[in-house]
């Protein structure tokens, strides 16, 4: 049975440093990105993304995520497939549950959700998810 969680998340760390300089604004980046996590989730998060900016500062992104806490109430930590936009003034992600990852209470763990982080520190979530 699938349940559905939200919540919010807040930004705690960004280093961010560009790789390969493309002309113009253009250019490839790689982050790491810290996060709290509250709400449906309660959890700290680290991930690593590549990102390609265009020049007209908006972008395409893509990573892995660590979660460390709990989802539901379930202890333990799973990995997430991120994949996402930046339009200039929001971005919007794809999370997807890279599978085998979950542990402890969260071994089994599949799902998907969303993130939506305006350009500042604050974003919200939302997660659907099954334990088998």
């Amino acid at each position: 049975m699938t349940a559905h969680v939200e919540g919010t998340f807040k930004l705690t760390g960004w280093d961010e440093a560009t790789y390969e300089d493309l002309g113009g604004d253009s250019k490839l980046t790689r982050a790491r990105i810290d996060q709290d996590f509250s709400g449906g989730i309660e959890a700290t998060a680290s991930s690593q993304s590549l990102m390609f900016y265009r020049t007209d500062g908006t972008a395409a992104f893509t990573g892995l995520q660590r979660m460390t806490g709990q989802v539901d109430g379930h202890s333990g930590s799973f990995m997430l497939q991120t994949d996402g936009t930046y339009d200039g003034t929001e971005a919007r992600t794809r999370w997807l549950v890279v599978p085998g990852s979950g542990t402890d209470e969260l071994q089994g763990l599949r799902g998907e959700g969303t993130a939506v982080a305006p350009h500042g520190p604050n974003g919200s979530y939302t997660f659907d998810y099954d334990l088998g």
